[in-house]
């Protein structure tokens, strides 16, 4: 029997003494459910990355539109660069309720909004001059930016619970930002020191962020076609740190994508071949099939509760 201190601890709204107050399998359904809510929410997300490509492919397009004479193109500049901020703020929300998660997509917002303000500051003045420490933070702002953003869409990424061409669009859209952080990291190297990379033969009215942006998409390419180097300890380093980022992205998310995607095409072959199966009426699985909605049809007529165990003399009707 109960003793009075149980059961007032019962009236008081307690749990019995001895109860964990929640059961391992309540637990296990619980984060099973919050699996199911996150990989939902993935799936969601998934419109957003095609457009995120498109954003991040704009400025290695109209980079050389930017820099012709005349200055009629100088807002164009910070007009990618905040749509692109925009749109990453889209595609890459935090990807949970943690600290951690809030703190990044904190940090991911004051780095772009920076970077955009300080773009339009920079069209506003003559970003071809002087304001070489404005240009300097501005310049690591993006990159810094976008090598978050990066890093976020591979974190994203590598949870996604299927693969399809907006995925896959999504991918490509990391690529492209880490050679636009090369760049814009760069960029800002040969900034705040001048002569870390020989620049080779710059045109006229050409862009300084977009000629390193070149050199960015050639290194990780592996291309090396020798008209941009390195020219200090500084720069090598960089180039090094570069290369790796970009052959660890294709060896690890590339290749766990593609494996993913042929997996699931292995499973709807196989629904596929299973539900052709069924649909004959001469194979054997057809054949049960039939015979069970045959026993639950009769269990329905009968007023036994559906799934109840058959007596010893029923017979299994998958048998």
């Amino acid at each position: 029997m109960a003793t009075e201190a149980d059961r007032a601890h019962s009236l008081a709204g307690g749990a019995p003494k001895g109860s964990a107050g929640e059961t391992p399998s309540g637990t296990l359904a619980q984060q099973r459910e919050q699996k199911r809510r996150f990989q939902r929410r993935l799936v969601r997300l998934e419109p957003q990355f095609v457009p995120l490509l498109f954003s991040v492919l704009l400025p290695v397009v109209l980079l050389p539109v930017a820099a012709m004479p005349g200055g009629h193109f100088n807002g164009l500049l910070p007009v990618l660069l905040t749509f692109q901020v925009v749109q990453s703020l889209r595609a890459l929300p935090a990807l949970g309720p943690g600290r951690l998660a809030q703190l990044t997509l904190a940090v991911q917002r004051l780095l772009g909004f920076g970077a955009a303000s300080g773009m339009w500051t920079l069209a506003l003045l003559d970003h071809h001059g002087g304001h070489r420490l404005l240009r300097f933070t501005v310049l690591l702002l993006a990159g810094l930016f976008s090598l978050l953003a990066s890093l976020k869409l591979v974190m994203l990424l590598a949870r996604v619970p299927r693969v399809n061409a907006r995925v896959m669009a999504g991918a490509a859209a990391g690529y492209i930002y880490l050679g636009l952080t090369g760049g814009l990291v760069a960029a800002a190297l040969q900034v705040i020191i001048p002569g870390t990379f020989t620049l080779g033969i710059l045109r006229g009215h050409e862009l300084l962020v977009d000629r390193l942006t070149y050199f960015s998409f050639v290194v990780l390419a592996g291309l090396g076609l020798g008209d941009v180097l390195p020219h200090n300890p500084l720069g090598e380093r960089f180039v090094i740190l570069l290369s790796l980022s970009g052959t660890l992205y294709m060896a690890l998310l590339m290749g766990l994508l593609i494996g993913r995607f042929i997996a699931t095409q292995e499973v709807e072959l196989e629904f596929d071949a299973l539900a052709d199966e069924v649909e004959d009426a001469a194979s054997p699985i057809a054949d049960r099939v039939a015979r069970l909605a045959g026993r639950l049809g009769a269990e329905r007529q009968s007023g036994r509760p559906e799934g109840s165990v058959s007596g010893p003399g029923d017979g299994d009707p998958l048998q």
